[in-house]
């Protein structure tokens, strides 16, 4: 076993330079959900390079699945990359070190499995594109890109490192109202201004969260206010996400959300239409077990951690991921104080320094398959906790 722990070391830290390229690259070429085009390619043509089977354009026109092994001889492990960005503040998540930190764990056990006695199952990399609110992962699961995985996990840059994390449920919703324009100042009385209905449904969300759970949040934008101050508004849009821990609770507050947007109407005359998304995510569940040995595997090349266990009140569409199959998704620090979806945190994701951080976590991953690859027991106990967590969420 030490062999092949060290295995993954040096093919880890020899591609280090290409890692790091690749992380650069892509952060340099920021791209959108579901137009990662150039990132898809550069991350395929190195897996292709580095004796991967490659799939291209896999369920998705970004996605891809690059794979060694055979499930003959043991677990298909999913090692996930991520690689959109957010518009105007461009890798403000670190996607591109997900992405970077996929691909070096899918280097380390490549190695691991070259060096082995016998074969011990499969490894895939599996590119995810549009995390950031195009639920690509669950047009994926939709496609039956799952199916087929044992387990699956991935790593996210953070402020700080935690192994054992849950992510709340997230769903999204676009508020239309519709009034009737009018001279602001000679006849404003012939109008339905569309605007005081989005302030007061903007007004109405702000009073519900004195009743909201501390677990619950709602944060929106008004994106569409009017045309000029001297014409009545006649058409108003909002943007709500909305966050609960469970699905359930999040079906609570998508109810009392809604008596918000009514009210907003029925006080100003206007008519009101919302539409929530059709890929809402859920809350993601981590396997403690596996988690367990991701810390230990993490504790003992170095790794510091903040918290052993934390919630965190961002989303993710892991979390459908998490629903189907038994997944971790540590978070790791990258020497920022600033949290992400920030200009600083962006920063941070590109510079120098978060390159150790990102490929020891890379190599906790690896050395976390290469225990679920040659443990039985330990893939019966992960998969156990699974159905006992989804028996009892039913």
């Amino acid at each position: 076993m030490d062999l092949l722990k060290q295995s993954i070391f040096q093919a880890i830290d020899e591609a280090s330079e290409e890692l790091e390229k690749l992380s650069t690259d892509i952060w340099r070429n920021p791209e959108l959900n579901f137009e990662e085009h150039h990132a898809h390619e550069i991350l395929t043509n190195f897996l292709e390079r580095k004796g991967f089977n490659v799939i291209k354009k896999f369920a998705i026109e970004t996605g891809f699945k690059a794979d060694l092994g055979s499930t003959e001889n043991g677990p298909n492990i999913a090692v996930i990359c991520e690689y959109d960005a957010l518009p105007e503040i461009g890798h403000a998540c670190g996607h591109n070190l997900i992405a970077e930190a996929g691909v070096a764990a899918g280097l380390g056990i490549k190695a691991a499995m070259e060096k082995a006695e016998k074969p011990f199952g499969k490894i895939t990399v599996l590119g995810t594109p549009a995390e950031e609110g195009g639920g690509g992962k669950i047009d994926m699961i939709n496609a039956g890109v799952f199916d087929g995985i044992d387990v699956a996990m991935m790593v996210h840059p953070c402020p700080k490192t935690v192994s054992h994390v849950s992510f709340a449920a997230v769903d999204m919703v676009s508020i239309k109202y519709t009034g009737k324009a009018a001279h602001a100042a000679s006849y404003p009385w012939e109008g339905v201004n569309a605007l005081d209905a989005a302030v007061l449904c903007y007004q109405n969300v702000s009073c519900l969260r004195q009743q909201m759970k501390p677990t619950w949040r709602a944060h929106g934008i008004i994106n569409k206010g009017g045309i000029k101050p001297n014409i009545i508004p006649e058409f108003t849009e909002l943007e709500y996400y909305f966050r609960a821990p469970i699905k359930q609770e999040l079906d609570e507050l998508r109810d009392k959300m809604k008596s918000c947007f009514d009210s907003a109407a029925t006080a100003t005359g206007c008519q009101v239409s919302y539409s929530f998304s059709s890929k809402p995510y859920l809350n993601l569940v981590t396997n403690n077990r596996m988690a367990d040995v991701f810390w230990s595997n993490a504790k003992s090349i170095g790794v510091k951690f903040d918290a052993k266990e934390d919630t965190i009140a961002g989303s993710t569409d892991m979390g459908n991921v998490s629903q189907i199959v038994p997944i971790i998704h540590p978070i790791y620090g990258i020497e920022t104080l600033h949290g992400n979806h920030t200009k600083d945190f962006a920063t941070a994701a590109g510079d120098p320094k978060a390159q150790l951080h990102t490929l020891n976590q890379a190599k906790a991953m690896a050395l976390t398959c290469l225990d679920i690859f040659t443990d039985e027991n330990l893939l019966k106990d992960i998969k156990d906790e699974f159905a006992m967590l989804n028996k009892n969420s039913k």
